[in-house]
C-alpha cells in the first residue's frame, strides 16, 4: 500500500465512482482505476461491488476505511513536523459560532494575520454540535464553542465568558418576569445551537411552552425579525448592544445562572500543535486575557465546586 493508492481509495469511497473520485483528486480516470485494482490486488480482497459505474463498498472496504484515515492523517503529521518551523506559517483551519465571529474574532483575527502574515487562516461558522463533530472528525484543527463540553479526545481551554441577555422590539410590553415570554414566538438557531438550548430550557422550566419556534441561519436576519416585532430571541450582549444604541431592539437582562455562558477553545488531544496552531492560541489569550481575567477565576471556582468539565477545561 502506498499514501497515493489510499488517497484514490477514500475519494472513491466519499464519491461512490470511478469518475467522480478522478475529478475530486485531478486525476485521469484510468490511473483512478488502475490504482484500485492494484490496492485489492496487494490486499487479496475487494473493496467494492461493482454495479455498472457505481461501486458500493463492501466490508473489507469499510475496515479499511477507518485504517486509511489514519495512515493519511499521521503522514501530514509527520510531514508538518519536519517542515514545522519556529516561524508560523502554512495553513489553519478554525471553526466558531456565528456570533463568536460577528463579536469577538475580528480583534483577534486582524492581530494574528498581522504579526504571522505568512499562515493562511480560514474561518467557518456552525453551531456548537457541528463545530464540536467537525474537530472530533478532524475537519477543523480547532473551534469556539459554547459550554459546557464533556470528552476524553479534546482539550478544551476557556477564551472568554459571554453574558446572554433577551432581546425584544421596542413595541413588546414590559418584561418584568420570565413568564412574560412564555407565549411569544421564539426566534432562534438551528438545533445544535447551545445559546438556543440555554432559551428553550429556561422557558421550559417556567412550565411554558413558546408560540412556536422559528429557526434563521444568521444572526442578523435573527436581529431583524425581533427588530420587526416577530418573536423575542436569546443572544450575547456584544452582539446585540450596538443594535440596541441604533433604536431597533430592547435588551433585558437574564439572571446570572441563565446569562453566564462561557466560551471554550477545543482542539483534539492527539493531534500535533503547530506553531501556527500554539500562535493562533497565543493570540487569542492575549486579547481576552486581561477583559475576562476576573470573569475566568470566577468561574474556575465554580469548575472546581460543580465539577462540570472535570479535568478538561484549562486556562489561557
Amino acid at each position: 500500500m502506498d499514501i497515493t493508492a489510499l488517497k484514490i481509495f477514500l475519494a472513491v469511497a466519499e464519491t461512490g465512482g470511478v469518475t467522480r473520485a478522478a475529478e475530486k483528486l485531478h486525476y485521469v480516470q484510468s490511473n483512478v482505476t488502475a490504482r484500485l485494482k492494484q490496492l485489492e490486488q496487494d490486499l487479496g480482497t475487494p473493496l467494492f461491488y461493482r454495479n455498472g459505474r457505481k461501486l458500493q463498498i463492501t466490508p473489507a472496504g469499510q475496515i479499511l476505511t477507518g485504517y486509511a484515515e489514519r495512515i493519511l492523517r499521521l503522514t501530514e503529521e509527520a510531514r508538518q513536523a519536519v517542515q514545522d518551523s519556529p516561524e508560523p506559517r502554512g495553513t489553519l483551519l478554525i471553526g466558531t459560532m456565528e456570533t463568536t465571529a460577528a463579536a469577538r474574532m475580528p480583534q483577534v483575527l486582524a492581530q494574528y494575520h498581522k504579526r504571522y502574515p505568512e499562515v493562511q487562516l480560514a474561518l467557518e461558522t456552525g453551531t456548537t454540535r457541528e463545530l464540536i463533530d467537525a474537530v472530533l472528525n478532524y475537519k477543523l484543527e480547532a473551534a469556539l464553542i459554547a459550554a459546557p463540553l464533556e470528552h476524553p479526545e479534546l482539550d478544551a481551554q476557556i477564551a472568554f465568558e459571554e453574558e446572554l441577555v433577551l432581546i425584544t422590539d421596542l413595541q413588546q410590553g414590559p418584561i418584568e418576569s420570565p413568564q412574560d415570554i412564555r407565549n411569544l414566538t421564539l426566534l432562534v438557531f438551528r438545533a445544535g445551537c447551545r445559546y438556543r438550548q440555554h432559551l428553550e430550557d429556561w422557558v421550559g422550566k417556567l412550565g411554558g411552552v413558546p408560540k412556536r419556534i422559528v429557526e434563521f441561519g444568521t444572526f442578523e436576519a435573527i436581529i431583524g425579525c425581533v427588530a420587526a416585532g416577530m418573536g423575542v430571541s436569546m443572544m450575547p450582549r456584544a452582539v446585540v448592544e450596538q443594535h440596541r444604541s441604533q433604536g431597533v431592539i430592547r435588551i433585558y437582562p437574564l439572571p446570572p445562572d441563565i446569562a453566564r455562558a462561557p466560551t471554550l477553545f477545543i482542539r483534539r488531544r492527539d493531534v500535533l500543535e503547530s506553531s501556527a496552531m500554539r500562535a493562533f492560541r497565543g493570540t487569542l489569550g492575549e486579547v481576552w486575557r486581561a477583559e475576562n481575567r476576573e470573569a475566568i477565576s470566577s468561574y474556575n471556582g465554580h469548575v472546581a465546586e460543580k465539577g462540570v468539565f472535570g479535568d478538561a477545561v484549562r486556562q489561557f
